[in-house]
């Protein structure tokens, strides 16, 4: 299941998670975000052990500027409310279960 992750939850959904977080950067008119998407979407679903958060940068630019997202799809991984791992571009499924220690 994938959380969509607003500046309202990110505190509680991200932040104060007891498990480790992927959050994907993304937004509507990203060809390369569709293509990740469905990754994204796969991971969670195969991995009930991590939760999955999406942010839409046109709905949420102070988070994308929080954390420096400058170009998207960005995807970070958070354990224990600390950045752990960071991606920009497409990657493949097998580097991002890397990420997040798969």
């Amino acid at each position: 299941m994938v959380t969509v992750i607003t500046k309202d939850n990110f505190q509680a959904e991200v932040l104060q998670s007891d498990k480790p977080v992927l959050v994907d950067f993304w937004a509507s008119w990203c060809g390369p975000c569709k293509m990740l998407s469905p990754v994204v979407d796969q991971i969670a679903d195969e991995n009930p052990d991590i939760k999955v958060g999406k942010i839409n940068v046109d709905d949420e630019p102070e988070l994308a500027g929080q954390f420096g997202v400058m170009s998207i799809p960005t995807l970070l991984v958070f354990k224990d409310g600390q950045i752990a791992g960071q991606s920009v571009g497409v990657r493949p499924k097998a580097t991002i279960l890397e990420m997040l220690g798969k």
